[in-house]
């Protein structure tokens, strides 16, 4: 090739790759403003342990409560690692999460284990987890919402902020309420008493409370909780002898296998006159999978019964 020939390639081949970089400039310049998510850096989020900068787009997520990894699921985000109810049932299958590494039980998280999973964000509960911030806030950025039994829906948008993801989990929170609402209109109980029952033990059933989160699902839906001495408005626990006082129009008793009609108390059966309507529903998400998903689930299974009992 003659030697202008070969300048004249080198200097078109300079102009283009100038060219190039300079649109690229403009792209980049126009990816970082306009309506364009930021996910570079970090936003601070006020939590119940102060204020924490975390990342805008967090890549491996550890919960350690239900409420957060529901939520963090809900957004599209499956969490690298999450505190479980129990070891044995591990994570509730309804949220259909997969990949996601058990870190010891929601009491009892596993230090060692969350920090084998290089997390980039921790969401954690000061109620449950408080002597283990400093240990949790070492590891990795952490935020703790103050209590797994303050309104659940607050507690989620915290979450969502969190995760940089406040509007998406708003969006979810009223999809929830229109859907409580619909079914309110739609078979309109009104005046009907509905009563949540969990067996504990041999000596204890756990009553729920209209600030519970099954409870204010069956509430929004049109039901009304039968008054108790509610601790906080959230629960109250009565001996199998003192089944009568759980009476309601309507009773769900929570169990593992809603197909088993042994989850059933002997003290609700022995008096089945006084119980009419006893319906079992699943715990892991009736009472363990607090969250946006989670309130989908028991709303599935409130419309199924409102329509069977038509």
């Amino acid at each position: 090739m003659p030697l202008r020939v070969r300048r004249r390639a080198a200097s078109l081949l300079t102009g283009s790759l100038c060219a190039l970089l300079l649109l690229s400039g403009c792209a980049a310049e126009s990816g970082a403003s306009g309506d364009a998510p930021e996910t570079a850096g970090t936003h601070d989020v006020e939590h119940a342990r102060g204020t924490t900068a975390v990342p805008n787009a967090p890549q491996r997520v550890v919960t350690l409560e239900p409420l957060e990894l529901d939520t963090a699921v809900a957004v599209g985000i499956t969490p690298v690692g999450a505190a479980v109810a129990s070891n044995v049932a591990g994570v509730p299958g309804y949220l259909e999460a997969d990949g996601v590494a058990a870190v010891g039980t929601v009491p009892e998280p596993d230090l060692e284990a969350i920090a084998a999973l290089e997390p980039d964000l921790i969401i954690g509960t000061e109620s449950r987890h408080s002597a283990l911030y400093e240990q949790l806030a070492a590891i990795a950025p952490t935020v703790f919402i103050a209590s797994q039994a303050d309104p659940w829906r607050d507690n989620a948008l915290l979450i969502g902020t969190a995760l940089n993801r406040e509007d998406e989990v708003a969006e979810l929170l009223s999809a929830v309420d229109d859907r409580c609402a619909a079914l309110a209109d739609e078979y309109a109980v009104d005046g009907e008493t509905a009563q949540l029952i969990r067996p504990r033990d041999e000596t204890t059933l756990s009553l729920y409370g209209p600030v519970s989160f099954s409870g204010s699902l069956l509430e929004c839906a049109g039901f009304t909780i039968p008054e108790q001495d509610w601790t906080d408005g959230l629960q109250a626990d009565i001996s199998p002898e003192n089944a009568l006082s759980a009476q309601a129009d309507h009773v769900f008793i929570t169990a593992t296998d809603v197909d088993d009609e042994s989850a059933i108390p002997a003290a609700i059966t022995r008096n089945a006159a006084s119980f009419p309507s006893v319906t079992l529903v699943d715990t892991s998400y009736w009472v363990s999978g607090v969250g946006p998903k989670g309130a989908q689930a028991v709303l599935d299974d409130i419309e199924s019964f409102l329509e069977a009992s038509r």
